[in-house]
């Protein structure tokens, strides 16, 4: 049974997602994976019977909805938790009032955010030893999605 939760604080299980797949799978440094904006950001925890399984966090950069560290755990890969997560991280911002999110896309990832209707804006950059390209979206309100 799969069960969403708000994490805000302490997102000890959001991080053990995040070591497993950007440092353990990834290559990136454990010293690199927490950042002085998980204290403040909201992040999204998935579980599947009490195991956290996915997770992805999110801020407010200026007038923005900055979506990130999205992370499902290789075997629960292909299961549709990515969107889930991502699905929730764009509800609960258009619920605290934000219109538009901005992501940093790992390239090999930018299609599966291009569905989702995030375009890429300005060149492609390393971010580490991936390469990465900004995107955003524009939610659409109620009355622009009915007509």
């Amino acid at each position: 049974m799969l069960d969403c939760r708000w994490l805000t604080g302490d997102a000890r299980d959001a991080l053990l997602i995040r070591y497993e797949v950007f440092c353990g799978e990834q290559g990136y440094a454990l010293t690199g994976e927490i950042d002085d904006l998980d204290g403040g950001s909201h992040h999204v925890v998935i579980y599947e019977n009490g195991v956290p399984i996915a997770t992805g966090r999110m801020y407010p950069e200026q007038n923005r909805m900055h979506m990130g560290r999205l992370a499902v755990r290789k075997p629960w890969r292909g299961k549709g938790l990515g969107t889930l997560a991502m699905d929730r991280m764009e509800r609960r911002a258009a619920e605290l009032g934000f219109s538009e999110a901005v992501l940093s896309a790992q390239c090999q990832a930018a299609g599966f955010y291009e569905r989702r209707g995030y375009v890429a804006e300005g060149e492609v950059y390393m971010d580490g030893h991936v390469p990465h390209v900004v995107m955003k979206k524009i939610f659409k309100t109620g009355a622009e999605e009915d007509g």
